[in-house]
């Protein structure tokens, strides 16, 4: 079978991990933990008629992308770069973030989720992504209600 490394990279509390939990467990928790670390979890999935095994790993939440976490990248096949519709300036952080990790890996496949798109009407989370130039696909998610979780993993399995 096989094995595709993905990391979770953003700020902090964009949601992670929750949505980790979401895709891995279909659950979600109101509490908020701090990822200390590094946590791994994996699903078997299949993607265009392959079975795969997803080693999600969910990085503790950055602004910038230090020494230390730059080896939790090397090997991966693709990240999710998770940020926080409420919070404008974590969608600039988690650029960033992607800019850095580019740098680190090169050319990998990479997915952009604004998530908490619960907490504000539809129409207003696609026009933020409507008015984002991205140089990648991205996806309005909820982990809370489980809104577009597994289309964005699945989406990113696919790749490459």
């Amino acid at each position: 079978m096989l094995q595709k490394k993905v990391c979770m990279l953003g700020a902090f509390a964009v949601g992670k991990t929750s949505l980790v939990s979401r895709f891995v467990h279909s659950l979600f928790s109101d509490r908020y933990l701090t990822t200390v670390g590094v946590k791994v979890d994996k699903k078997q999935i299949v993607a265009d008629g392959r079975n795969l095994t997803l080693l999600l790993w969910d990085i503790p939440g950055e602004d910038n992308l230090q020494e230390v976490r730059r080896s939790y990248l090397t090997g991966m096949h693709g990240y999710l770069l998770v940020s926080d519709i409420t919070r404008p300036a974590t969608i600039e952080t988690g650029l960033e973030l992607h800019r850095r990790a580019q740098g680190v890996v090169g050319e990998v496949p990479c997915v952009f989720l604004l998530n908490k798109c619960d907490l504000r009407p539809a129409e207003k989370s696609a026009a933020v992504l409507d008015h984002l130039v991205l140089p990648m696909r991205s996806f309005a998610t909820s982990a809370r209600e489980g809104t577009q979780v597994e289309a964005a993993f699945e989406y990113l399995a696919r790749q490459r």
